[in-house]
């Protein structure tokens, strides 16, 4: 009988890679942790040209006017005061723009999540005659830019006499044409069994929408939340057009008149920097606290 078993240092020397071969590998490796290194190093860089800005941002609120206005990109103030925030808070209607940012935020971002979660999954799931023109007249008013419609927004809040009122500063920005495009998206990705079945059980459709396909689409929810009370916070254009009295000012104008040097005469560059920053508190806070679910998958998807 043939003896088919090798030897053991036959085997071993197969099993080793020749000596080129590892040479190789090791120079690719070396390659893959140069290119790392080299790409994470960029990635730095770039991260501290974009955070610079607002790093000096909040250095400055906190520099004397004087100390400001000589040396503005530093980041380190040879004076800490907060002289900057006391003003703004005591001597000023920031508090007011405050309170008047807030609750337009907190209805926009309300209404604007139920609206176009209805609208979105009338246009994903329900069949109507001229579905596909709605449709296709919300991707047209996607690419209308908004300045263009800030006039006849103007001529509309002032004839059916909303100018000038809580109302006018809500009611506009209750509906988003990319807040419907995004539900109706992501209502068309949820199995259709799962209303099916609940239709079966006997659910309405307004029970399937809010008790069944709703609690399904929080991803998608959780960045309409996102996007609504950033856009409403920042919203600057609209509030010029939709108010003048001094009594609905939001954080926007307000921010905006503090370039014409509303409060006093000079630079007042920790006044305007202290204001910017606390404006950026809350988007900053509701950025941080929902990024983990903006871009997870649906939950709930049904097992075969």
């Amino acid at each position: 009988m043939t003896d088919t078993v090798q030897p053991a240092a036959t085997r071993i020397a197969a099993a080793e890679p020749t000596a080129p071969t590892a040479t190789r590998r090791r120079q690719w490796t070396k390659k893959g942790i140069a290119g790392q290194v080299v790409l994470y190093g960029l990635l730095v860089v770039l991260a501290l040209v974009y955070i610079y800005p607002f790093l000096v941002q909040v250095a400055t609120s906190f520099k004397s006017e004087q100390e400001a206005a000589s040396n503005p990109i530093s980041l380190l103030p040879q004076t800490f005061t907060v002289a900057a925030y006391e003003r703004l808070f005591l001597n000023s209607d920031f508090p007011l723009w405050f309170l008047n940012s807030a609750v337009v935020t907190l209805f926009v971002t309300l209404g604007r999540v139920f609206f176009v979660s209805l609208a979105g999954y009338a246009l994903a799931r329900l069949t109507f005659r001229g579905r596909g023109l709605v449709f296709a007249l919300v991707v047209g008013v996607m690419a209308v830019p908004s300045v263009v419609l800030l006039i006849p927004r103007f001529l509309v809040l002032n004839q059916v006499g909303l100018y000038d009122s809580y109302a006018g500063m809500i009611l506009p920005l209750l509906v988003d044409a990319a807040g419907v495009f995004i539900m109706k998206n992501f209502f068309e990705s949820i199995p259709v069994s799962v209303e099916e079945q609940a239709r079966i059980d006997g659910a309405g459709a307004f029970r399937v929408f809010w008790s069944v396909v709703l609690p399904m689409a929080r991803p998608a929810l959780i960045t309409i939340i996102i996007l609504s009370f950033q856009g409403s916070w920042n919203e600057l254009n609209h509030f010029i057009v939709s108010t003048q009295s001094p009594e609905l000012t939001t954080l926007t104008k307000g921010v905006a008149s503090l370039a014409s040097g509303q409060l006093s005469s000079g630079t007042q560059y920790p006044l305007k920097l202290a204001a910017a920053a606390i404006m950026t508190i809350p988007v900053a806070v509701m950025f941080f606290v929902f990024q983990k679910r903006i871009m997870t998958t649906a939950e709930g998807a049904v097992k075969g």
